[in-house]
């Protein structure tokens, strides 16, 4: 099922042919929707009423033409984060709204899976939607955060949380998801954390399989 909406990007419909959840996967910095849309292969022998959507990011990637960014990374700290996860907010929202409406699949049975940048996404908008989704599970990124002001109040939902991340990762640390994992718990965030043993900046068979362990349990 194609959604008409201000993101597209591949799909593969439920192999039951009956949907009644959906796995939103949101790429990285550079990718594009297609880059995600392969997790569908594996997930789909377990999820068999499931959507699968990997939307492409809204901008053409600065520093790789053929790719997509969420928002532009050039200093690659915490305010830029903020900002440009802000910036991108309102096209991901937009199209969850897009999602929700043509397919009368509620929030509820709607979950978002990110990767790095995707990661960024799915955390600061996925808690700020107004009904919750199911849960959300963040590959190899971080939580944006301000250097200043509090979050709390913006928490507009509490999905519960999956975080996975590669001890090797020389992209995003893996102190990255130590810090999501505690400023989250600190806002009564349900949070889970997996660190996957000799894995750089990716998505290994191990933290694939935690990721649809962890879905299973809210779709």
């Amino acid at each position: 099922m194609q959604i008409s909406s201000v993101l597209n990007g591949p799909h593969i419909t439920a192999v039951s042919g009956n949907i009644k959840n959906i796995i939103i996967l949101l790429h990285g910095y550079g990718a594009d929707g297609n880059d995600l849309i392969g997790l569908a292969d594996p997930l789909k022998a377990i999820f068999k009423d499931t959507l699968f959507l990997s939307p492409h990011a809204p901008e053409p990637c600065a520093m790789s033409p053929m790719g997509r960014q969420w928002f532009d990374l050039t200093l690659r700290d915490p305010e830029e984060y903020w900002r440009g996860a802000e910036k991108a907010k309102p096209s991901l929202d937009r199209y969850l709204d897009d999602v929700i409406e043509q397919t009368m699949i509620p929030a509820s049975k709607i979950s978002l899976v990110g990767f790095s940048q995707g990661t960024m996404m799915a955390l600061h908008a996925g808690l700020r939607r107004e009904e919750q989704l199911a849960s959300i599970v963040g590959f190899s990124g971080l939580l944006p955060m301000p250097k200043s002001a509090k979050i709390a109040t913006e928490f507009k939902s509490k999905p519960p949380v999956q975080l996975i991340h590669g001890d090797l990762d020389a992209v995003v640390p893996v102190s990255a998801i130590l810090a999501a994992e505690l400023s989250l718990k600190a806002h009564d965030v349900k949070v889970n954390k997996h660190i996957c043993a000799n894995v750089d900046h990716g998505i290994s068979p191990e933290g694939l399989q935690v990721a649809a362990e962890f879905l299973s349990l809210y779709l």
